[in-house]
């Protein structure tokens, strides 16, 4: 499903799936999971450029992508891994002033998740060239500097429950992508700089590889477009 970034119809983003990254938010620690939705307009592959909207304060957040391969609907745990075609290194990309005004609100969290270029992608990989998506490493670096480090054995919930909770509710569609959370160290990203990423495990042998990088200038969003606030 090499082709999910034009075929899938909907970006569906886990929250707080990572104990550490929650609480240096200072969010309460989710008893069961949450998403919520972005748009695929949000997609951006390198070498294009992420835009920085007027006003905003903009977060990066590593994440393991997971794509979806068929379609399905109350899809159980023991199922999940027939419905999953591969993965994708991402980042979820988050007006974090625009996200806290809106949590102060009790409004929705679409536009401070949904800008355009707000998920950055890296290419797809193939199920099986992963042998255990839960022991997966997630880095981000700006500029150089080490930012995100961690480990996906350190979700809370795995990728077979958050399949099942998620299409308990909404239908799962081929090349939809699902956004499995991001650990600590998130961070912001201003014009100028530039973003890189990696996703990666160990070989039987105890040597690390990474599978998958990607790196992204930052650059202003063009247009009239300035947050003000609330």
């Amino acid at each position: 499903m090499s082709s999910f970034v034009t075929v899938g119809r909907k970006i569906v983003a886990i929250g707080r799936n990572y104990r550490d990254h929650a609480l240096e938010l200072g969010n309460k620690i989710p008893t069961a999971p949450f998403f919520f939705l972005k748009p695929t307009s949000s997609y951006v592959t390198p070498p294009n450029p992420i835009e920085i909207p007027g006003g905003c304060t903009v977060h990066h957040e590593v994440e393991l992508g997971v794509v979806i391969g068929k379609d399905g609907r109350n899809i159980a745990a023991s199922q999940a891994w027939d419905y999953v075609s591969g993965y994708t290194l991402a980042l979820d990309l988050t007006a974090r002033n625009m996200q806290d005004d809106a949590k102060k609100k009790g409004l929705p969290w679409s536009a401070s998740k949904g800008f355009d270029t707000f998920t950055p992608i890296g290419a797809f990989l193939e199920k099986s060239s992963i042998p255990d998506p839960h022991q997966v490493r997630l880095w981000c670096d700006v500029d150089g500097t080490s930012r995100q480090d961690g480990w996906t054995s350190d979700m809370m919930f795995q990728i077979p429950q958050l399949i099942e909770h998620v299409s308990s509710i909404m239908a799962l569609q081929t090349g939809d992508l699902l956004l499995t959370g991001t650990p600590k160290g998130v961070g912001p990203i201003g014009v100028g700089q530039t973003i890189r990423a990696g996703l990666g495990f160990k070989s039987p042998d105890g040597k690390y590889q990474d599978l998958s990088t990607m790196e992204f200038p930052v650059i202003a969003k063009p247009g009239n477009f300035y947050y003000r606030g609330s």
